[in-house]
């Protein structure tokens, strides 16, 4: 039964198609050589066991060189190559055992192989070329069809051809026309379909082809670029798609013709990032990896691309149940080989960290777990002290005690220069960490950025909410603005600073440039298909305690400079006094223990001296500050 449903399968057909095509070719070579005088029969052996040995030899290189993995509807320039690689290496093949192993004499089998490459060449690549030809005539729009979508597309590159290559292919859609801005495709034509104009004329190319969906195919292209590509489509009045980002195609997340709506990604988003994937891959394969905070939006992402790399283990650990079992189930089925661990527990809790660290004895910890929505640790200090300071002490002594490779803190441009209680916590781990450094054989990094599109609890997700029920959609200032970069692009720079550093650093991502916060609510507007201040109105609220206008990626204490990686920055760190810190930071955990807020609070404007005692509610006073060292 299994042999019969291999003869039933489509490719089995091709094979034999090819396995007579190579019969077919090794005769007519033999014939060819023989009509023009010079031997190629090989007396030696019959007719049948030699073309049975030719079969079998060039079958097997047919298979090994990849052939049987395309198929005829789609063969193109690689298909032919294949062919060409098969021919030469299995006529080789073939001179050599019939030469060595058969007793034929060079000159017998040297006429064949002088023309044998050539025939089956065209044997094999003038069916497979024939069968595509005639498989995209029948695609082709017919007289009278208009069940076809016209489709105008933006960008006749390498991107647009197969685009309109694979939707012609699905039917539904008639390409009638390219835009590019490219002055070198005036006039051109792209598998027949020509170049109508630039980007700028849309409006009235749309109207003069009727076009009734217009598909941005550049996927190279800047946020700058898409801003203004949008932007032109919107007026245009035409529905539009887009094409997958070059970020999204080489993480395998899509296919060149998954055509989608443009999101807020897509305008912010900067260029592709370039990583040294050898350096991330010598930095994480084959080691232990644990992801606190796994089940969040950045740790969830980092553990993705960390499972891709083949780690030895990965340790994930959360104190959100759902959000464990979330990232459990996805890893579990995506990566079926990975040996993988998942762990409810607090950072807070000591056992919990102890147990953990100490059983699994992890190579490197990329720390993620904190508290991060600055509106409500504002009125939560004894939480945000709790789980930001106290949990990543635990965290990084353990670290210490059971020789953890290299410790990675995710931290936040909030840290630089705090006004808020968030921003002021995050700074003390950072502190922490950093003067852990140097007493410890434990690498520990810092790795600092902005805001990052669609996580959880982010802007984005509060201004899709607010369009869905018809608005306001509220800001806080017209002015405001912050840094933003996509999850995958923060979480492939955290792997990447994590394997840069020697230890002690801070790490900087480059950020961009900074987008105010009410050019985003009109661009989620209009993605949404309305217009701002008609269909749904932006109401300004004032700041709230503790926000800022603009947030900073460095401390001016801080110098920085350039790395070897041109979207990673380093920051050079501050020493503290250790003792001193050390004291203060015990002081912080009885109030903790007591929930003394007012202590916490007094004990934050000691750890950092550049936060205002009015911008977390504090008591001014005298209270000695922590000495803090610009490091040289």
């Amino acid at each position: 039964m299994k042999f019969m449903r291999i003869l039933r399968h489509p490719r089995a057909a091709v094979i034999v198609h090819d396995l007579v095509m190579v019969g077919i070719s090794w005769l007519a070579a033999g014939w060819i050589i023989n009509r023009t005088g010079v031997a190629g029969i090989i007396d030696s052996q019959p007719l049948v066991a030699e073309l049975l040995l030719v079969l079998a030899i060039q079958g097997l290189v047919l298979w090994f060189t990849g052939l049987y993995k395309g198929l005829w509807r789609f063969a193109s320039f690689p298909d032919l190559w294949n062919i060409v690689r098969a021919a030469t290496f299995g006529t080789l093949a073939i001179a050599l055992v019939l030469t060595y192993f058969h007793g034929a004499q060079i000159q017998q089998v040297l006429g064949p192989v002088l023309v044998y490459p050539a025939v089956l060449f065209l044997a094999l690549g003038l069916p497979r070329m024939c069968f595509r030809f005639w498989k995209d005539s029948l695609s082709k729009e017919k007289p009278g069809n208009t069940a076809n979508e016209r489709v105008l597309v933006l960008g006749a590159g390498r991107s647009g051809a197969m685009l309109e290559r694979e939707l012609r292919h699905r039917g539904a859609f008639n390409v009638v026309g390219f835009l590019d801005d490219d002055a070198r495709l005036r006039g051109a034509q792209v598998h027949g379909i020509p170049v109508l104009g630039t980007i700028d004329q849309l409006s009235r190319v749309a109207a003069e082809v009727r076009a009734e969906l217009v598909v941005i195919a550049i996927p190279s292209a800047t946020n700058q670029q898409m801003q203004r590509i949008v932007e032109i489509c919107e007026q245009c009045g035409v529905e539009f798609r887009t094409l997958p980002t070059l970020n999204d195609l080489g993480n395998k997340a899509t296919r060149i013709d998954d055509m989608k709506r443009v999101a807020i990604d897509d305008l912010l988003g900067r260029e592709p990032v370039s990583l040294v994937w050898d350096s991330i891959r010598d930095g994480l394969t084959g080691k232990s990896v644990m992801v606190t905070g796994g089940g969040g939006s950045i740790g969830s992402e980092l553990c993705r691309q960390i499972a891709r790399l083949n780690p030895v283990e990965l340790i994930v650990v959360d104190n959100s149940e759902f959000a464990l079992y979330r990232i459990d189930h996805e890893l579990r089925s995506e990566f079926q080989d990975l040996v993988f661990h998942s762990v409810l527990g607090d950072i807070c809790d000591s056992a919990t960290v102890e147990k953990v660290v100490s059983d699994y004895k992890p190579d490197m910890l990329f720390h993620a777990a904190a508290y991060k929505h600055l509106p409500i640790l504002q009125t939560q200090v004894r939480e945000a002290f709790r789980n930001n300071i106290i949990g990543t002490m635990r965290l990084a002594e353990a670290a210490e005690r059971h020789n953890v490779g290299t410790f990675v803190l995710i931290s936040t441009d909030k840290a630089v220069n705090p006004a808020n209680v968030m921003g002021a916590t995050k700074r003390v781990a950072e502190i922490f960490c950093q003067n852990m450094n140097g007493r410890s054989k434990t690498r520990y990094i810092t790795v600092r950025f902005g805001n990052v599109l669609n996580s959880n609890g982010s802007v984005v997700p509060l201004f899709k909410e607010q369009i869905a029920k018809g608005g306001p959609v509220t800001v806080t200032h017209p002015e405001i603005s912050r840094y933003f970069m996509t999850i995958s692009e923060a979480s492939q720079l955290i792997m990447q600073a994590a394997v840069l550093g020697s230890g002690g650093e801070i790490y900087v991502l480059d950020m961009g440039e900074p987008v105010k916060i009410s050019y985003l609510a009109e661009q989620l507007i209009r993605l949404s298909g309305k217009e701002p201040g008609r269909d749904i109105q932006i109401v300004y609220t004032g700041l709230r305690p503790g926000e800022k206008l603009f947030e900073e990626l460095f401390h001016e204490l801080e110098p920085y400079e350039k790395t070897q990686h041109e979207k990673i920055f380093l920051a050079h760190p501050r020493q503290a006094d250790w003792e001193n810190l050390g004291s203060v930071l015990r002081e912080g955990e009885i109030a903790v223990q007591r929930y003394d807020t007012v202590k916490l609070k007094e004990i934050l404007l000691r750890l950092v001296p550049e936060l205002d005692s009015s911008s977390i509610g504090g008591i001014p006073g005298d209270s000695a500050v922590i000495p803090i060292h610009r490091s040289r």
